[in-house]
């Protein structure tokens, strides 16, 4: 195998593809040299990689000794793109973004910023028991931790977490930490059918906040 110092680019085949976990590996046109590659590694808005298709990428070593693909570039992600880049206004722009999962980081910290507002909203109006802020500090610090664990496997190629599972973190109440750790470890941050299928789990979080505080406030009405 011939030895490539980091940084350097060079050319070669996407040899396999896993489109649900979005890795794969390339494997160098000089000295078959096989390399993972993550998703993150591809341009923004690119089409989806498909196995045989050839693309000049940069190769770095991680830690444990494994080589990465940075940067990958190909012909036929170009061609797809441009057309459509070219076509799209801003405004059509931004809300392509924001219905295919690509939203700006700071839409995605506004939503726990305002939900920070209306817990307090709630409480200086009803009283909420303590536990209920106890549960969403836990279980985002468990979300974080998490999404952290799952991002270094997908690097890795090691056993990822399934999505259900962070899923089911952010019905808890996990999400406001999900979200701080997608955007810190870019996680799940251009997977359009993860985002869709996790921000519907914010709303149904919040939607139980809003019936708990409901039922909580009729019921220190009717004991007063």
């Amino acid at each position: 195998m011939v030895d490539v110092d980091d940084g350097t680019r060079v050319t070669g085949t996407l040899t396999a593809w896993n489109d649900d976990r979005g890795f794969g590996f390339l494997t160098t046109d000089v000295g078959d040299r096989r390399v993972f590659v993550h998703i993150s590694a591809f341009p923004r808005g690119s089409v989806r990689p498909v196995v045989g298709e050839s693309v000049s990428f940069e190769i770095e070593t991680a830690s444990d000794g494994r080589s990465l693909a940075r940067r990958v570039t190909g012909e036929r992600m170009v061609r797809a793109a441009a057309p459509r880049k070219a076509a799209e206004s801003p405004r059509r722009r931004f809300a392509r973004r924001i219905l295919g999962g690509r939203r700006p980081a700071s839409f995605d910290y506004l939503a726990i910023v305002a939900f920070f507002l209306v817990y307090v909203l709630v409480s200086v109006a009803w009283p909420m028991p303590p536990w209920v802020l106890g549960v969403y500090l836990v279980t985002s610090i468990l979300s974080f931790i998490v999404y952290a664990v799952d991002k270094k496997a997908a690097t890795s190629g090691g056993w990822r977490i399934s999505e259900s599972s962070l899923l089911a973190l952010g019905i808890i109440g996990g999400w406001p930490g999900a979200i701080v750790g997608q955007q810190a470890f870019r996680h799940k941050t251009r997977k359009a059918g993860f985002r869709s299928a996790f921000w519907g789990t914010v709303i149904l979080n919040v939607l139980a906040f809003v019936t708990f505080s409901v039922v909580l406030s009729m019921r220190l009405q009717s004991s007063i």
